[in-house]
């Protein structure tokens, strides 16, 4: 969470890190917009997710290491029934949910495909689902069943930190908080990760050695982002 969280500060989002079941009525009123991440799953957590997603707020799941376990790929389908807006995962992730006869396949959070390898089952889902399906890697492929748009901004180092793709998925939703009535959720998902990306870029050509120091130059980078470089240095393309 600690990533996340100043990520989102950084980015000039308030985020609440929220999972008692009896907060989640006070604070989703409050919320513009929700992130359901199941990597820290538990039995008693799973009840405040759903309600949290039920809440009728745009909200982004995140379905970290969905095939390693069948108690964590029953939630991650429970709530994907509950229509998320957008999921972003990394390939092996999507395509444990895409296809479940791939789940005993994944071992945990790490991805073990590449994501080209899971843009058709990305693509599937998205239509299958009706929400917008982020597949995170070298090139992130962001979908919503017809259209498929290309991310190619990140470094490899951004790998070697815990969290960073949970942090993508946060940003996503902070987008998502910030656009009244969005019509292309696609779009806004594409920037997210464009941007969260390009935070990476910045964050090592500012010093980062290692994973370590890039952490805290990614954040600091979010934090300094401004409009001209934005524009300047995102790389999102579209792909037939």
């Amino acid at each position: 969470m600690d990533v996340a969280a100043n990520a989102l500060l950084a980015a000039g989002a308030s985020p609440a890190m929220v999972h008692s079941l009896r907060e989640v009525p006070e604070f989703t009123p409050r919320c513009d917009a929700v992130c359901v991440n199941v990597g820290t799953l538990s039995e008693g957590w799973l009840p405040s997710m759903r309600a949290a997603a039920s809440a009728g707020r745009p909200w982004v799941l995140d379905p970290v290491a969905a095939g390693a376990s069948e108690f964590r790929m029953e939630a991650c389908l429970s709530l994907l029934a509950l229509r998320p807006a957008v999921v972003r995962g990394n390939a092996s992730e999507i395509l444990a949910l895409a296809s479940r006869s791939l789940a005993a396949a994944a071992s945990g959070a790490d991805s073990t495909h590449d994501s080209g390898d899971a843009l058709q089952d990305a693509k599937a889902l998205a239509r299958s689902t009706g929400a917008v399906i982020a597949v995170s890697g070298a090139v992130d492929y962001v979908t919503d069943g017809e259209r498929v748009v290309g991310v190619s901004n990140g470094v490899a180092m951004m790998q070697k930190i815990t969290a960073t793709g949970c942090a993508a998925t946060a940003l996503i939703a902070a987008f998502l908080a910030v656009v009244e009535e969005p019509s292309d959720v696609m779009a806004v998902a594409a920037c997210a990760l464009a941007v969260f990306g390009l935070a990476g870029e910045i964050g090592m050509e500012s010093g980062a050695k290692g994973p370590a120091s890039l952490r805290m130059h990614l954040i600091d980078a979010l934090y300094c982002l401004d409009e001209q470089t934005v524009t300047s240095r995102v790389k999102i393309s579209l792909h037939s």
